[in-house]
């Protein structure tokens, strides 16, 4: 049981975060000047393969697949443990200092793109794809794209850093969000019980967004938790994650900016499709 109270006014003690108290702070804004790279194509992408910034190089390499030649891009690698989201390039297009972030340059005006739904839906709506244009399954696909949007907080910053990365394991913690991310567990398996993807019968940015959260704890990727939330209970969450984890573009779209993980299941920048060479072909293979 710990001995804190809280005291009356909080105050910011530097190093008291774990893992990334280096790159933490109360405070928005730059830390330091630094332009963002532009590479040749519309759209370019600044960002780091971890679940929230696999959503959109999923999406882009769907896309693309689709045979959606204008969603061609350049995914330049942000290192967020060494603060490069807090150079001033990178918050002018997101002030929130987070990956991912886009900017689209395919018209007259740049457009800015920041907090990976966002992305999604702007994608998505350029190219008429993976987004229901009717309904119920245009509102269905909303219904769970935000359902992960909120949710996936409890997942990461609250499970992922109580569990794998908080300075000390505190059993409080760990409990309260283990037991939130066996909830959110159960609510996705009940709906895949009776759906082939979330939103229904076809394959949306929903599953996208979802997949690299969620199909990433049912296949012990995540935390390396699966043992310890007994994904195996969840057998329609693992049906669904092995079914998109099967589908090339998602194996692509998994490795783009990633640094983590075994050498052949990262690709830290894609400038052009190209970058998947035969080499790279052979690495999908072993992933």
């Amino acid at each position: 049981m710990s001995d804190y109270v809280p005291p009356k006014v909080w105050t910011w003690e530097k190093g008291n975060g774990g893992q990334f108290a280096s790159i933490n702070r109360p405070v928005a804004g730059p830390t330091h000047d630094k332009e963002l790279p532009v590479g040749k194509h519309p759209l370019q992408l600044y960002s780091l393969g971890t679940p929230n910034g696999q959503k959109v190089t999923i999406l882009l390499e769907e896309l693309l697949a689709a045979g959606h030649a204008g969603a061609e891009y350049d995914a330049w690698l942000i290192r967020i443990g060494e603060g490069d989201q807090f150079g001033s390039g990178f918050v002018e297009v997101n002030p929130n200092s987070k990956i991912p972030a886009m900017v689209d340059r395919s018209g007259a005006t740049p457009i800015r793109l920041f907090e990976s739904g966002s992305i999604l839906v702007h994608l998505a709506e350029k190219f008429g794809a993976f987004l229901p244009t009717t309904q119920p399954g245009r509102a269905e696909t909303f219904n769970w794209l935000f359902w992960q949007m909120g949710s996936a907080p409890f997942v990461g910053g609250g499970f992922g850093h109580f569990y794998a990365y908080a300075p000390e394991k505190i059993k409080y913690a760990i409990d309260r969000y283990a037991m939130e991310a066996k909830r959110q567990l159960d609510v996705l398996d009940r709906r895949l019980a009776d759906n082939e993807y979330v939103a229904g019968s076809e394959y949306t940015i929903a599953d996208m967004a979802i997949w690299p959260w969620y199909g990433g704890l049912a296949k012990g990727w995540n935390y390396g938790a699966g043992e310890f939330l007994s994904v195996h209970e969840y057998g329609n969450v693992l049906r669904w994650a092995d079914q998109l984890f099967a589908r090339p573009a998602v194996k692509r779209g998994r490795m783009v900016n990633r640094t983590s993980g075994e050498p052949h299941e990262q690709l830290h920048e894609r400038h052009d499709a190209g970058d998947f060479d035969t080499k790279t072909q052979d690495k999908l293979a072993k992933a």
